[in-house]
């Protein structure tokens, strides 16, 4: 049964009984100190009284007469119930009674001990007489020689004390029923908060919750990272360190202690959505490693029942998700789209030249018909022979002759130079597919929409180590102020189209960097982009030069 109680349940009885036990521990204590309390107090009063009876003369000089019963009886009696004692004995030092509270005592042998009276000294002491257990002192009277002439016995009965001490006992069990109410109410007030904190559940089922919860944390092939109001990163699983490039972190990381936004190395992009809070959906950031796409919102707690108060926010939960595949298959099907147009582009071309060379054979002028297609098939030769002879990597070279073509249809003209062997082994086509392709299409743009003369240079240079790649147009330029945001992901100058803008040259960067590479842009006549990959990027050595 008690596997099923709430943290909040265990804590309340657990608490109350401990406050049961404390306030009998200490309400037992704090009697017993008032106890001993009221018998010293008593005793101190006592030895007072006694002491001051035997120092008086007239008790020296009553226990020298012949009858001294009948001079010290009416003075013990009257200084009894002034003082508020319960008996005053004055005795021979033999023990015989000369006062006492009943007439029928006296003359009679007085019950305790006398021997420290008797060297000289006083003393208390709680002992049993004929009025039953009491406190008193006994004092000697002694004569200028110091000899002891009778003895002063003074006290109250321990009943006379319990009873004083019970006129207290409604004040302790005030304070004791202060302290086990206050205890119950601090007890009822932190299990409220706990059940409400943990919902009810108990501590074997928030185990069992927290082995699921690493269990899918871990799982999971979206990265998840949560992050607290403060900033500090609470918890990551394996896939988002793998796609942030963090350091792997265990369960048994230190959860006082979580490092902060600051101290990770995060992409600028990624730091800024983490430490805003806000709620995002399907943003794209790029890093130094891929493309990512990230949704957050912000985590809250329970509210409570009647709506009174609104829930908790206790910080912002994210999840990752790798796009850098799906973006390489897009810049794949760009080109085999780019090629496509070219092809089709081409087609349109050759089904207008061939009208053009039936037509002249039907009219029956054969030659000029031959002069035609022989023109036409140099020319188409040596296009193909030039981007052969000038680019060695098959792959470049099919990507730069589509977009030629696809240049030419716009009424751009491409011009291409290469200096050295562009047969890069080292080198991932993707990436130069990526770096090349937007650049080439970000030129064709502007230079299709600027002005005549519309022309885009490409210009390939591996003959010192490494590769330089320029791309010049005819277009209108970059604004200087915006140097630094053409390459920040999803800034664009042209009109958003059905993929979005603001995508090519941040792919671009991020390749560059990913291979350790610059990039720059200058202005001279239109936009110039200027790429260098070092000699690791390519495969080469420093000293391999063409």
């Amino acid at each position: 049964m008690i596997h099923r109680w709430s943290i909040a349940r265990r804590l309340f009885v657990a608490h109350l009984l401990f406050m049961l036990a404390l306030t009998a521990i200490v309400g037992t204590a704090t009697f017993i100190d008032a106890r001993d309390h009221a018998y010293d107090e008593a005793g101190r009063r006592m030895s007072g009284l006694a002491t001051a009876i035997a120092d008086n003369p007239f008790v020296l000089q009553a226990a020298e007469s012949a009858d001294p019963s009948a001079v010290l009886q009416p003075y013990a009696l009257e200084v009894m119930g002034d003082a508020d004692a319960d008996f005053i004995t004055i005795m021979a030092p033999d023990r015989t009674r000369w006062t006492h509270p009943s007439d029928e005592q006296l003359g009679k042998p007085y019950i305790g001990s006398i021997d420290a009276a008797l060297q000289g000294q006083v003393f208390t002491e709680i002992t049993a007489g004929t009025l039953g257990p009491s406190v008193r002192t006994i004092a000697p009277v002694q004569d200028t020689a110091g000899n002891v002439k009778a003895l002063v016995s003074a006290g109250v009965t321990v009943h006379s004390v319990d009873i004083a001490l019970s006129g207290r006992l409604p004040a302790l069990l005030a304070i004791a029923l202060a302290l086990l109410a206050g205890g119950s109410v601090a007890s009822w007030l932190l299990g409220r908060y706990l059940r409400n904190v943990t919902r009810g559940w108990g501590p074997e089922q928030l185990a069992q919750l927290f082995a699921y919860y690493e269990s899918v944390l871990h799982s999971v092939r979206e990265g998840v990272i949560l992050i607290d109001i403060k900033g500090r990163v609470v918890m990551y699983n394996d896939q988002a360190a793998e796609l942030l490039g963090l350091a792997q972190r265990g369960t048994d990381g230190d959860p006082v202690r979580p490092p902060s936004l600051a101290d990770l190395p995060l992409a600028a992009s990624l730091k800024g959505l983490f430490e805003s809070g806000r709620t995002a959906h399907d943003e794209i950031h790029l890093t130094e490693s891929g493309i990512l796409v990230v949704n957050q919102s912000p985590a809250v707690g329970p509210g409570s029942p009647a709506g009174r108060q609104r829930p908790a926010v206790f910080g912002t939960v994210a999840t990752i998700r790798d796009r850098t595949e799906i973006e390489s298959l897009g810049s794949e099907l760009e080109t085999m789209r780019t090629l496509s147009d070219a092809l089709r582009a081409q087609t349109h071309e050759h089904a207008n030249r061939l009208h053009t060379i039936v037509s002249l054979m039907e009219l029956g002028r054969s030659g000029e018909a031959l002069d035609f297609a022989t023109k036409d098939l140099e020319l188409s030769q040596q296009l193909t022979d030039e981007m052969v002879s000038s680019i060695d990597e098959p792959v470049l070279s099919a990507l730069i002759m589509g977009k030629a073509a696809q240049a030419h249809e716009r009424g751009v003209e491409l011009a291409l130079r290469a200096f050295g062997s562009t047969l890069l082994d080292g080198l991932a086509v993707q990436d130069l597919v990526t770096i090349l392709g937007n650049l080439l299409d970000n030129a064709i743009d502007a230079a299709a929409d600027a002005a005549t003369p519309k022309r885009v240079e490409l210009t390939v240079d591996s003959r010192m180590a490494g590769l330089e790649i320029t791309v010049h147009d005819t277009g209108p330029g970059i604004d200087p102020e915006s140097v630094d945001d053409v390459f920040r992901h999803g800034y664009s100058t042209k009109p958003a189209g059905r993929f979005g803008r603001g995508l090519g040259l941040a792919l671009v960067r991020q390749a560059v960097h990913r291979l350790g590479g610059t990039m720059n842009i200058t202005n001279e006549g239109g936009a110039r982009f200027n790429v260098i990959l070092p000699p690791a990027a390519t495969g080469r050595r420093p000293e391999e030069k063409q």
